[in-house]
C-alpha cells in the first residue's frame, strides 16, 4: 500500500544544490525531505577530486557530498533515494508528487535535479568518466597540467573550454565533425592565435582507449571514413548539456533549451515552486553556485510558507 507523507518543503534532488537547500528550509523550521531518482549526492559524486570548493583545497567529489548530506542530516531532514517519480502536480496546493511507494504532499516544491552533459555515446566513454573523461574544465582542467588532452565540439562551449585548458595543458586539441566552427567568431578568433590549440576537422570519436586512465581515441574522418588514433591524457565532449526536467510536462515556464526560469529568488513561475543549481537558466554551473541557490531558494520557500499560515490566521 502506497504511504501519505506530508512537508512543509520538498526538495527533488539530492546534489549540492538540494542538500543546501535542505540545510536551509530545516534552519527555518520547515519539514523538509530530500526526494531522488537515484541514489544521493549528484554528479559531484563521480568527481574524482575538487579544488575550486572553497575551504577544500583539494576533496574528493564523494567525500564532500558526504559531508552535505552529513550536514543535512544533523538538521533532521528526510530522504527519499532510489523514488521513480510517476507523477507530478506542481500547480495544486498542497502540491503532490507520486513515486510507487509513496504519496507525497508538500506547500512548497524546490526542484534540484539537475543537468546531464551530452554523451558522445562510444565505447569506452562511461568506462573512464573521472578517469580521463570530464564534461567540467573548470572543475578538473588543474589535473592536466603539462598533459595532452582533446576537446569535442565545435560551439562557444567547446571552444572556451579549450581556450581555458591551454592554461594547464601542453596541447589541446579541439575535434569538430565540420570543417568550420559554430563559436561566435571572436572566441574563435583567440582559439586560433593560441599556440596550444590544434583542430581536427571533419573528425568524430569513435572510441575512448586506454588502461586505468584514457591515454588515446580513436578517431574517424566523416568524409573520408579514414581511421586514427590520437594519443591524449583527457577526453572533455561539449556537445551541449540537457536539463533534468522530464517529469515537469510544461507545468512552469522553461527557457528554449528546457531549463527552468527564475527570478532571483529562484522562484518560478508558479507560486510555491523554486528552481536551484544546474536545471535552471543561470550563467554558471558549478557546486559553489549550485550551494548558493540552494539556500536562496529555501530562504524564500520558507518565506513562502508564512504566507500561507497567514492567510489561513
Amino acid at each position: 500500500m502506497t504511504e501519505e507523507l506530508e512537508f512543509d518543503t520538498i526538495i527533488l534532488g539530492g546534489g549540492p544544490a538540494g542538500f543546501s537547500a535542505g540545510i536551509y528550509a530545516a534552519r527555518g523550521a520547515a519539514k523538509t525531505a530530500i526526494i531522488d531518482i537515484n541514489m544521493l549526492g549528484g554528479q559531484p559524486s563521480n568527481y574524482l577530486e575538487l579544488e575550486n570548493y572553497p575551504g577544500y583545497p583539494q576533496i574528493g567529489g564523494f567525500d564532500l557530498m558526504e559531508k552535505f548530506e552529513e550536514h543535512s542530516d544533523k538538521f533532521g531532514v528526510q530522504k527519499f533515494s532510489m523514488q521513480e517519480i510517476e507523477e507530478i502536480n506542481l500547480t495544486t496546493n498542497p502540491k503532490t508528487i507520486k513515486t510507487k511507494e509513496y504519496n507525497f504532499r508538500a506547500k512548497t516544491v524546490i526542484i534540484a535535479t539537475g543537468a546531464s552533459p551530452m554523451k558522445l555515446g562510444v565505447k569506452g566513454e562511461s568506462e573512464f568518466i573521472g578517469r580521463g573523461v570530464s564534461y567540467c574544465a573548470i572543475c578538473d582542467g588543474a589535473f592536466y597540467k603539462d598533459k595532452i588532452v582533446a576537446v569535442v565540439g565545435g560551439g562557444n562551449s567547446a571552444v572556451e573550454e579549450a581556450i581555458y585548458l591551454t592554461k594547464f595543458a601542453e596541447k589541446v586539441y579541439i575535434i569538430h565533425r565540420r570543417n568550420e566552427l559554430r563559436a561566435d567568431k571572436i572566441v574563435q578568433e583567440r582559439a586560433f592565435k593560441n599556440p596550444k590549440i590544434e583542430f581536427v576537422w571533419d573528425s568524430v570519436v569513435k572510441e575512448i582507449n586506454g588502461k586505468s586512465t584514457v591515454n588515446r581515441i580513436t578517431l574517424e574522418n566523416v568524409k573520408t571514413k579514414e581511421i586514427s588514433e590520437l594519443i591524449t591524457d583527457g577526453v572533455f565532449p561539449y556537445i551541449g548539456i540537457t536539463p533534468n526536467t522530464n517529469y515537469i510536462n510544461g507545468q512552469i515556464a522553461q527557457d528554449s533549451k528546457g531549463f527552468i526560469i527564475t527570478d532571483e529568488t529562484m522562484k518560478t513561475s508558479v507560486d510555491g515552486v523554486y528552481a536551484i543549481g544546474d536545471v535552471r537558466t543561470t550563467p554558471l554551473r558549478q557546486v559553489i553556485t549550485a550551494a548558493s541557490d540552494g539556500a536562496i531558494g529555501a530562504v524564500y520557500a520558507v518565506k513562502y510558507i508564512e504566507t500561507l499560515k497567514e492567510i489561513h490566521v
